[in-house]
């Protein structure tokens, strides 16, 4: 019988220092998750939103601004539309989607949703990237995504900023068809464009890392990852051109904004091969600001405003 407890006892001291050793793990593997969320943010304090910014951003109104397109596809150029859509948003962060209530946990977002349209002989295309960057300026996108579609099939990519960039791909096509990995965090080529209308004078610059868009590299069925890449800024009477440039893809990327607030996208170009075998050439995509407008356009749905897409010079 002594035995017995004995041996209980001694179990039972066991079982308590390995439960208490599990809640040490548990706790120091909570302080790592924490200290890599809080990681980021710590590169640099939080962006002080200056009151033009608020008045601008914060009156209930998307910035919408559309854009004659020259699009390079299968070796030559393709002429159409694109539009911009900038709007504040709250986001959660933990499920990384538009948050329908207010908290204090939320995530205070500038989104840029990005959509080109158009045709390839034939059939269309129909391209749209979303971009939710903190209005704090001191930690990456939050998320990025972007959907293609034309009469072959669509594609879908995906990245979520956790621990890690954690991205999904979807493809029709043989070799990219469902895809799910990690990658560090480097800088995303998707996010430039909102850092721009956030604080154009701390874009990244020299030889750095870069993630591109995930519309390049699906179109040109490029490997999701980080590529080397240089880049600079010059400055041309009221505007300021932001340039990338990738030696591997052989790609450069060149936006050009305003050089005051609220730092508005007047045009971009983006260079490289396009075509197959003999057709392969480099070719310039070009993009060309028409109109501009303020709208709450989530409520511009019915029949008489489309009046508003007359504004935009998108009929």
């Amino acid at each position: 019988m002594k035995k017995s407890l004995l041996l209980f006892g001694a179990l039972g001291v066991l079982v308590i220092i390995a439960c208490n050793n599990i809640k040490a793990d548990e706790k120091n593997n909570t302080a790592l998750n924490n200290s890599s969320e809080s990681a980021e943010s710590e590169l640099q304090p939080a962006k002080e939103l200056s009151e033009d910014f608020k008045k601008y951003w914060y009156a209930g109104k998307a910035e919408i601004t559309s854009y004659t397109l020259e699009q390079a596809r299968y070796g030559e150029i393709r002429e159409g539309k694109a539009v911009l859509i900038y709007v504040t948003e709250d986001f959660l962060p933990k499920e990384q989607v538009k948050a329908d209530y207010q908290n204090d946990t939320n995530v205070p977002v500038l989104k840029l949703n990005a959509t080109k349209k158009f045709n390839t002989g034939i059939y269309p295309y129909s391209i749209m990237q979303s971009t939710f960057y903190p209005v704090s300026d001191n930690k990456h996108a939050i998320k990025v995504s972007s959907s293609m579609q034309e009469w072959c099939g669509h594609v879908y990519a995906q990245i979520n900023n956790k621990e890690n960039y954690e991205i999904t791909s979807h493809s029709y096509f043989q070799g990219e068809a469902d895809q799910n990995f990690t990658l560090d965090k480097d800088i995303l080529e998707n996010e430039l464009w909102t850092k721009i209308r956030i604080d154009p004078e701390n874009l990244p610059t020299g030889d750095i890392k870069v993630i591109p868009s995930l519309e390049y590299c699906r179109l040109k069925h490029k490997e999701i990852k980080a590529y080397s890449a240089k880049a600079t800024i010059t400055k041309e009477g009221n505007y300021n051109n932001y340039n990338l440039e990738y030696p591997e893809l052989k790609r450069k990327l060149n936006i050009t904004f305003s050089s005051s607030f609220p730092y508005e996208i007047e045009n971009w170009t983006e260079t490289f091969t396009s075509g197959f075998g003999p057709n392969t050439k480099e070719l310039v995509t070009k993009a060309t600001k028409l109109k501009s407008i303020k709208s709450a356009y989530w409520g511009k749905n019915s029949n008489k405003d489309e009046v508003l897409r007359d504004a935009l010079e998108l009929k």
